[in-house]
């Protein structure tokens, strides 16, 4: 050994921050339909019961008839999107929301005007009620898998309507036959929980049934996924129905005492109206995805005679284990842990885009990466119906945001990436921009095509808590009518009423960090042919000094740069010192119209972040020439903006893989661009990766246990690095100390313990093992054995 490194940590007893010191050494595809319903413009029905509905998705994907091969021109970029005009404002009982949707179609080389298969609806005014409000995202698949979402949008918010309403007429019916009749005064009848969850279980299976019999579509291999919240504004209740891998997700605030946490650079966070800094965010599923990452999932699609394998599995490019105890161990044994057990939401987990499907035993097909749906009749033979996953709970003054979207978004973002990105925002049609926007530009980096994306959007502005004393709700025409109060809202006794557990975030399908095969192999390509046209000799240079790029920023220039790193996923979780790096390595570029960023297939040295302007994604397809020195066919347009908060990325696949630029960058206004260089970008990735081995080192340690997240992440942060050579006694027994350490990669140390009768005990410790823990905590602030490196 030529010495050790470890990361440091000094504390107090009372944990109280301190100096710190480090020793150191392929997916389904998905889309919308076009929109029935234009949105009127206004979010609460009028007394006359007019209702105030958005029905939408994508289609876009025909009407160029000849022009086929000839590249996309910025409007048909542009008609890729369909978004709500302005944030709406509603209110529902209790809840005052606003709220926004927008749905963008996917980029596909093979199949270029493909509709989009996402569809949505939002409906005021549901089943009748001015409270109650309806939302919901729907992903298609397969040949005619927009037709089934545009079906499931059309059709399934009015079965849910039809079952409550009858449920609701029944009740009353059953009321007036036993005399519980109140007599003089006018009740209005709400549902218990499991009423209203049955009655959007029988809305699902009819509307499974419908889209069956429907002569217009064929469903046999195609079908829908569903995320819908019904919204019960006089008990201040939501209900989430699941069927497949969409996501509903709450951001919910956070009260816990400063301690650590006050530590954190919150200065680079802006908080909205509808939340504080997303730091104080917790991001809290109301749904699990229903896919063979699940166990009980898998069991249950199991019994049917079904197999399990992924995509290279099928195609003999890896074995196929036959025993079923292995195969759950690989993908999670259901028990929660983080060893072998079911993937818990937030792990760190490279996945290159083939998960686990559903397999005939006689063939090979459906192949579905999901366990539940509406429509897939073939699928459904194996199990894959359309029964939901529901959950009912109550909105309280700590719950700040509410998203519904399809799972293109979190494909590359975990459900805290987007409660993170919407708090930025105090408009949920930004945050929603933003959240799609950063979730499509992921799809390019990592694969060759993108998903169709939707997503809704609400902010929770207020919840009347005592509302079941004096409800009054808001017409739109008449501001302060006053409906029934809760004291003449009458709740049926029929079933459980009480709101259910939160929801287990374990056996989600995994966060992707890897690009594709297909992507992979693509990448490979260009740079076989890059190395036979050009010297690489200049990309290997590893010595390089950083130094040579520190310039000095000025206050209004730093604050710019946080600006725009705050936006990128990517930096996230820089630390103080990464930050004061990047502050002093980042150029900033000015740029003209037209200007040429980055050229298809060149060597990259710069990753770039958009300040303020628009860039155009240009790339030629894989074989074809650029013929017309355009740059090929526009597929995206990165729009940075210091107003909105965007500052969108890109650049980094070519760094990161020592591969040649995937697509072209051209100016499509005036704008300005921060550039990082390929080594500033590679240490910061470096770094990341080793407070993330750094994090589950800590999570060991018994004085850090009762710590969360985010006090985690503060403590590994605070670490510092430090290398001591070889013999060297890092600390010694009986002496008084306040530093904590963890071993880096590559070192090695020996803990040397005396014992009262002169007995000693040797025991080797390595990398990610850890020592001093006992000065953190108690009285005792001496060291219990020796270390020598």
């Amino acid at each position: 050994q030529q010495g050790t490194s470890a990361h440091n940590y000094s504390g107090g007893a009372q944990l109280d921050p301190v100096e710190a010191c480090v020793l150191c050494p392929r997916q389904d595809q998905m889309g919308c339909g076009p929109s029935k319903d234009p949105d009127k413009g206004v979010n609460r029905g009028a007394p006359g019961g007019n209702k105030a509905n958005a029905h939408g998705g994508g289609g876009g994907g025909g009407g160029r008839g000849d022009a086929e091969d000839e590249p996309m021109t910025l409007a048909e970029i542009e008609s890729r999107i369909e978004s709500i005009e302005k944030t709406k404002t509603a209110v529902f009982g209790g809840i005052k929301i606003r709220y926004a949707y927008l749905s963008q179609r996917g980029y596909y080389p093979d199949d270029a005007h493909k509709p989009n298969q996402d569809s949505f609806s939002i409906t005021s005014d549901f089943a009748g009620q001015e409270t109650d409000a309806f939302f919901g995202v729907y992903d298609g698949h397969g040949r005619d898998g927009d037709k089934c979402a545009q079906y499931a949008r059309d059709t399934l918010p009015d079965m849910v309507a039809k079952y409550v309403t009858k449920a609701k007429a029944r009740e009353e019916k059953l009321r007036k036959g036993t005399g519980n009749d109140s007599g003089d005064e006018v009740q209005v009848l709400e549902l218990t929980k499991d009423q209203t969850q049955a009655c959007c279980l029988k809305a699902s299976v009819e509307a499974n049934r419908g889209m069956h019999r429907n002569p217009n579509l064929d469903d046999s291999l195609s079908g829908t996924t569903s995320i819908s919240m019904y919204m019960h504004g006089r008990r201040n209740r939501i209900t989430v129905c699941n069927v497949g891998d969409s996501r509903a997700i709450l951001g919910q605030e956070q009260r816990k005492p400063k301690r650590l946490s006050e530590h954190n650079d919150n200065s680079n966070h802006t908080a909205s109206t509808a939340s504080t800094a997303s730091t104080s965010l917790k991001a809290l599923p109301l749904s699990r995805d229903q896919t063979p990452y699940r166990r009980d999932e898998r069991i249950r699609i199991r019994a049917t005679g079904a197999r399990i394998l992924s995509l290279d599995q099928i195609e003999g490019l890896e074995p196929v284990n036959e025993n079923e105890e292995e195969e759950d161990r690989l993908w999670g044994n259901g028990d929660g842990s983080g060893e072998g057990g079911e993937l818990v939401l937030g792990e760190e987990i490279d996945e290159g885009g083939d998960p686990p499907r559903v397999w005939s035993p006689h063939g090979e097909y459906p192949g579905t990466a999901f366990t539940r749906s509406l429509g897939d009749s073939i699928a459904e033979e194996l199990g894959v119906f359309a029964e939901p996953e529901m959950v009912t709970r109550e909105l309280g003054s700590d719950d700040k945001i509410i998203v519904l979207a399809s799972d293109g978004v979190f494909e590359f973002l975990t459900n805290q990436s987007v409660i993170d990105i919407c708090a930025k925002f105090s408009d949920p049609l930004e945050a929603c921009r933003a959240v799609v926007a950063e979730s499509y530009e992921l799809w390019l980096q990592y694969e060759l095509r993108t998903d169709d994306i939707t997503m809704i959007c609400m902010f929770i502005d207020d919840i009347d808590t005592g509302v079941s004393a004096a409800y009054q709700g808001m017409s739109t025409r008449v501001l302060d009518m006053r409906l029934p109060s809760m004291a003449n809202v009458s709740v049926s006794k029929e079933g459980d009423d009480t709101v259910d557990a939160a929801v287990v975030a374990a056996g989600v399908r995994p966060v992707r960090h890897h690009v594709s095969k297909e992507k992979t192999k693509a990448l490979e390509q260009m740079k076989r042919r890059m190395i036979q046209e050009r010297d690489m000799s200049k990309v290997a240079d590893e010595d390089f000094d950083l130094t040579q790029l520190y310039t000095e920023k000025t206050e209004d220039e730093k604050a710019s740069i946080s600006e725009a790193i705050r936006a990128s996923v990517m930096f996230q979780n820089v630390t103080d010192s990464q930050r004061e790096m990047i502050f002093k390595v980042m150029e900033a570029i000015d740029v003209k119209k037209g200007d040429w960023v980055i050229k298809q297939g060149s060597v990259g040295d710069r990753f770039y972040i958009v300040d303020h302007g628009k860039f155009e994604v240009r790339i030629v397809p894989e074989g074809e020439e650029d013929g017309d020195g355009s740059g090929g066919n526009v597929v995206h347009v990165y729009e940075g903006s210091r107003e909105r908060h965007a500052h969108p990325s890109f650049g980094e696949l070519a760094l990161m893989y020592s591969a040649p630029r995937a697509a072209s960058i051209i100016a499509q206004t005036d704008g300005q661009l921060w550039a990082l260089h390929r080594h500033a970008f590679r240490k910061v990735l470096a770094e990341q990766s080793e407070r993330r081995g750094l994090m589950k080192t800590l999570r060991k340690v018994e004085a850090f246990r009762a710590l969360d997240k985010e006090e985690m992440e503060t403590i590994a942060g605070a670490m510092e690095e430090a290398t001591y050579e070889r013999g060297r006694a890092i600390v010694t027994q009986g002496e008084e100390g306040d530093t904590f350490y963890v071993i880096c990669q590559g070192g090695m140390c020996e803990r040397i313990e005396e014992g009262e009768g002169g007995q000693t005990k040797k025991t080797s410790l390595k990398a990610n093992e850890f020592f001093g823990e006992e000065v953190l905590v108690g009285g005792n602030r001496t060291y219990s054995a020796s270390v020598v490196c």
